[in-house]
């Protein structure tokens, strides 16, 4: 694990929140130079801390048929491995989109995403269930999103009741 200094963080910090931030406003957000970010971006970028920029969409809005589940795994270890080659298998199918190692009920929480239920459901029937060491499945549609990343999708009224007082 890479260690970080506290202008790495607070520059992570600063483009988790917006990956459009260029070097220049973050520096002058943090009365650092330019090329003191630009160094610091550039080393978390080799170093995988940053793998990639990416857009956070409000799939609701556009018209796409996409179906998103997540899929609840219970798999037996492996001898040497743990979870490592299960979990390997599994995220290397373009279907997935992520995978977690859980605890509690169930070991992996994988996110799939398709054209429509029938593709997710061929998904975890024909690839995912017969994997050796998957002891059983429960597939959960996501049917709205609300919030993703910290950001809400749909707009709130604001509390328009009248105060009345004495």
């Amino acid at each position: 694990m890479a260690t970080m200094n506290d202008l790495q963080l607070k520059v992570l910090e600063l483009l988790k929140e917006d990956a459009r931030r260029d070097a220049g406003l973050i520096a002058t957000m943090l009365g650092r130079s330019e090329e003191e970010v630009k160094q610091a971006i550039s080393e978390l970028e080799n170093n995988h801390i940053i793998v990639k920029y990416a857009t956070v969409v409000n799939w609701s809005k556009v018209d796409d048929e996409k179906v998103t589940a997540l899929i609840e795994v219970q798999i037996t270890p492996e001898r040497g491995r743990g979870f490592e080659g299960i979990a390997e298998r599994i995220y290397l199918y373009p279907e997935v989109k992520s995978v977690y190692l859980m605890s509690g009920a169930y070991d992996l929480l994988v996110e799939v995403e398709g054209k429509n239920l029938k593709e997710v459901a061929s998904f975890v029937s024909n690839k995912l269930s017969p994997i050796d060491k998957v002891l059983s499945t429960k597939t959960n549609f996501i049917l709205k999103k609300y919030k993703q990343d910290g950001i809400i999708f749909e707009e709130h009224e604001g509390d328009h009741r009248l105060i009345i007082t004495p």
